[in-house]
């Protein structure tokens, strides 16, 4: 159904502008903003935009949504032993994918978000039914989502740097023939860019994965122009781990094998020398920028200012639950906006209001090569925007709107959301999905669990105390 928002406040330069906004959606669902000026004739159904900020929908860029039933019970670890205590208490049923994926996309477009990068934490045996899982749940609420497996070819105990000791590691139980031949198999049967449903590969990491795993996903990337995805250097051991396996840089070792490009996003790059920010600005590479992780888990703060100052571009995503321990996008936003300026004596490198807000939406999209469809108000693109409430009390008293949204804490400040065309959160609530509901089903397939003990953890933590030297 064509649509016209009047009278709403937009970003105009250094300042704003009150205009209406038309779009047309065509039969078969596809939308465009047709125009973008004051006082236009009125088309379709009419929504008053009075004392409302649009702004187009921000991209969560990097997130593990089955991390969900998890999150508020890992103990203050770093990354290698957080994770091992992760992995032993992994959810085991498809529709726990599914009612997380559901909480996370609620979660995402409450704050802000559009479109979700799920870095998806796959049931052994089921990966599969995982992924279908997830993406049921994102066609339900309606946002924009890119499913990306976590895939990994070598053990969990191949993350942690060997000290110069002989380690013996179990072969992982996924060969990398299997896990390519998955991967392909995933993107026929899932991969729908017209419908919002876009598969990607999405190795784990440099440090659980072998030069083949990493030429292959970047092949099938090339063959189907899927989106690329992993983690870099998140930790200070991964980059000793690093330096171990590939004895150069490991950023200019993902370039040689091809893995790098305009499509590929790169969540953390914490420990990255300033020798390989040029080689992020020579092929276009996204950084996503994870600052509630890398504090929760002491990881680092990413040299976020010197990407940007390089040309980098840089989003921002929330993480998993499990070490964010929420899917608040504005809140990710905030403190990604702020962390640096301590970092930096030159205030004029700190990031506004308004760069965080085109961070988060032309740089998220732009990391996913949607950059020409979405993430800027303009006529042509698809109306994947936000309508926020200038009156709620934490958007108040009247002073800038953008200040207002980035650096304060809004809360119940997203009035309306759109997907393409589509409404899917109107007067703050979703429209597609029964949130009663879904937290019924959340806290019945959950319970309190307190005190649990992570074995894995435990056995990780005396290899990790030592090569750290702790």
């Amino acid at each position: 159904m064509n649509f016209t928002i009047q009278n709403v406040l937009i970003l105009d330069g250094p300042g704003y502008q009150t205009v209406d906004v038309q779009v047309a959606v065509s039969d078969e669902g596809a939308s465009s903003i047709v125009a973008i000026a004051p006082n236009l004739e009125p088309m379709g159904r009419l929504i008053d935009g009075r004392h409302k900020l649009l702004l187009p929908g921000f991209v969560n860029a990097h997130t593990h949504s089955s991390e969900m039933w998890q999150r508020g019970i890992i103990p203050p670890y770093p990354l290698e032993l957080w994770i091992a205590e992760l992995y032993e208490f992994t959810p085991l049923k498809p529709h726990q994918i599914y009612l997380s994926a559901l909480g996370t996309a609620v979660e995402t477009l409450l704050s802000g978000g559009t479109t979700v990068v799920d870095h998806l934490v796959i049931i052994p045996g089921l990966e599969k039914e995982s992924v279908k899982a997830a993406i049921q749940g994102y066609r339900e609420a309606g946002i924009r989502a890119f499913v990306g497996p976590l895939i990994q070819d070598e053990a969990l105990g191949a993350s942690l740097p060997t000290g110069g000791t002989s380690v013996d590691l179990a072969p992982h139980y996924h060969g990398t023939p299997e896990l390519l031949q998955l991967m392909e198999e995933l993107v026929q049967d899932y991969h729908r860019p017209e419908e919002g449903i876009h598969i990607m590969t999405a190795p784990t990491g440099p440090q659980l994965c072998s030069d083949a795993l990493f030429e292959g996903c970047a092949d099938l990337s090339d063959r189907y122009q899927l989106c690329r995805h992993t983690h870099l250097l998140e930790t200070r051991a991964q980059n000793m781990l690093a330096h171990e396996k590939y004895g150069c840089s490991v950023v200019k070792h993902l370039q040689d094998v091809g893995f790098l490009g305009d499509r590929t996003s790169l969540a953390h790059c914490v420990w990255l020398e300033d020798e390989d920010i040029q080689h992020l600005v020579d092929t276009r590479s996204t950084v996503v920028h994870n600052p509630l992780s890398n504090l929760r888990l002491g990881s680092g703060i990413a040299p976020v200012l010197k990407y940007r100052q390089a040309g980098v571009n840089v989003t921002f995503g929330c993480d998993g639950s499990a070490s964010n321990d929420s899917q608040d996008l504005l809140e990710a936003i905030k403190i990604g906006t702020i962390l640096h300026n301590p970092t930096d004596l030159d205030y004029r490198h700190w990031i506004t209001p308004r760069e965080a807000i085109a961070m988060a939406s032309l740089g998220g999209a732009t990391g996913l090569a949607l950059q020409d469809q979405i993430g800027s108000l303009e006529v042509g693109k698809q109306a994947d925007f936000v309508l926020y409430d200038l009156t709620s009390l934490s958007l108040l008293p009247r002073t800038d709107p953008a200040g207002l949204l980035i650096l304060g804490r809004p809360t119940q400040a997203v009035d309306s959301v759109w997907v393409n065309g589509r409404q899917v959160v109107a007067d703050g609530q979703p429209t597609q999905v029964n949130v009663k509901t879904l937290r019924q089903d959340l806290f019945d397939h959950s319970e309190w669990a307190t005190n649990r003990t992570s074995t894995m953890a435990s056995e990780f933590e005396i290899r990790y105390r030592a090569v750290m030297g702790l």
